[in-house]
């Protein structure tokens, strides 16, 4: 299974210069299996202009992705996007699958009190796994990260990819990287993780998306600039590490 996360330099609030970005990447695609965008692609940070620039119910930007998915044949983990519905703002996740359907749907949790998230957004109350390719995967929203207990939930729940779609900012990359490896170890799965380039509003985004293998091996790992990354996933490998390993079996759930 071949993957290509696309480290995109963000267009703060013009969702139609950011839809042609995306198109043109994966219309350029060739011989990949799944293609992951970052956090927020279609908008950025422009939070206090969500009113205009967000996604009705979610009708452009998904119509969009399920239309490339069916014209390349590729699945898409559709990064998130700013999307408005009743009035109240959400940042989402969409997963489409080749055929040019909606696999799944995630809304942010864990909203980031620093960029005054909960002040604009709305938070999301459920996430679970999905499949794409046969195989059970998962997705996270940036700040996601830093709460282990969903991760340990979707690879409880079979996932043995989890995506982790991001606008992490520059200043605290250590972070960023110490929590991704640490999540692909502590979970035996692999870890997808596509990050912006670029910023917004006087944020600069980190980059540095990689796709790390079940030991926390970094597979791909991209700079801070808009590049492609690129790496071959071996779904076995996840099920032989947690069999060599076996930290789930191990663990006393009625202690903690």
């Amino acid at each position: 299974m071949r993957i290509a996360l696309y480290q995109m330099a963000v267009v703060p609030g013009r969702p139609d210069l950011a839809a042609e970005k995306v198109a043109s990447w994966l219309r350029g695609l060739e011989g990949i299996d799944i293609a992951v965008l970052p956090e927020m692609w279609n908008t950025s940070y422009e939070l206090e202009r969500l009113g205009e620039l967000a996604d009705e119910k979610g009708r452009r930007e998904i119509d969009f992705l399920k239309g490339l998915a069916q014209e390349k044949g590729i699945h898409i983990v559709g990064g998130s996007i700013a999307v408005s519905e009743e009035e109240k703002h959400f940042n989402r996740s969409v997963i489409v699958n080749k055929q040019g359907e909606v696999a799944y749907q995630y809304d942010k949790i864990h909203l980031v009190p620093m960029l005054d998230e909960p002040r604009y957004l709305s938070a999301g109350e459920q996430f679970k796994t999905f499949e794409l390719a046969g195989e059970k995967m998962g997705v996270i929203i940036c700040y996601d990260l830093r709460f282990p207990e969903l991760t340990r939930r979707l690879a409880l729940e079979g996932a043995e990819i989890i995506y982790v779609v991001a606008e992490w900012p520059e200043e605290r990359m250590d972070h960023f990287t110490a929590l991704l490896k640490a999540r692909a170890i502590e979970n035996q799965c692999y870890i997808a993780a596509c990050n912006a380039a670029g910023e917004c509003n006087g944020t600069v985004f980190g980059g540095q998306s990689m796709i790390i293998e079940p030991t926390g091996q970094v597979l791909a790992t991209a700079g801070q600039k808009e590049e492609t990354i690129i790496a071959d996933i071996d779904i076995e490998r996840s099920t032989a590490i947690r069999q060599a390993i076996p930290v789930f079996e191990s663990r006393r759930s009625e202690l903690y």
